[in-house]
């Protein structure tokens, strides 16, 4: 078994695998992974067998002195930032940092009107009527982006110049914009692409566009 395994739901529909399998990705170890598709017979059982919460993402880290099992992604995240300092999946710099959790808090525990509204499906491209809660939510979201750039960002792509934990909480948003096709300002588009752009959501997207199962509720005609 590998020292470093996680358990994903389908890549096509489930932001929050995307969101912990790209903070392992940016910690630079190897690891193994295993997509458990949802609404199967035995998803349910599947998962359980991994995570007392019933939660993917779940990471499986083997080391001496026992199994250590952390599900959630921001808990990945920082249980990865932990193990691996060097990766950079915080930044450095202290007020940063408070930033860039503050943030992936506020994207953890927020928006869920553009969840509901608007699911992740990376295989699809919908037009699809918007609300004022889903409005309010994007111009949250592009705001978010601004600001952790113009002050943190030190002129590179991301939020905080390089890839951190708070990239990987707005990546699944990124998809979602592109599903949807939202109209973005200059900036927030600029951030968006270069999310797009990054090697690991581009290994991610062909993984998600290959898989063969489907939520039909989640496919709009």
């Amino acid at each position: 078994m590998a020292e470093f395994t996680i358990y994903l739901a389908n890549k096509n529909y489930s932001s929050w695998s995307l969101r912990g399998w790209l903070m392992l990705k940016r910690s630079g170890v190897a690891f193994e992974e295993v997509v458990i598709p949802l609404r199967q017979e035995k998803t349910r059982q599947s998962i359980l067998a991994r995570t007392p919460a019933g939660k993917l993402p779940t990471l499986v880290h083997q080391r001496p002195g026992g199994e250590v099992t952390v599900w959630e992604s921001l808990a990945i995240g920082e249980y990865l930032a932990e193990l691996f300092p060097h990766a950079g999946l915080w930044p450095k710099d202290a007020p940063a940092r408070a930033h860039a959790r503050a943030i992936s808090n506020e994207m953890h525990a927020g928006f869920l009107p553009l969840r509901r509204h608007f699911p992740m499906n990376m295989r699809q491209v919908f037009d699809r009527e918007s609300n004022p809660e889903v409005e309010a939510d994007i111009e949250r979201i592009a705001a978010i982006w601004r600001a952790a750039r113009h002050r943190y960002g030190g002129g590179g792509a991301f939020l905080f110049g390089d890839f951190t934990i708070a990239d990987a909480m707005f990546a699944p948003v990124v998809s979602r914009f592109r599903t949807f096709k939202i109209a973005l300002d200059s900036e927030a588009e600029a951030y968006a692409e270069a999310i797009a752009a990054w090697p690991a959501y581009q290994e991610w997207l062909a993984a998600a566009r290959a898989e063969p199962w489907t939520i039909p509720e989640w496919e709009f005609a």
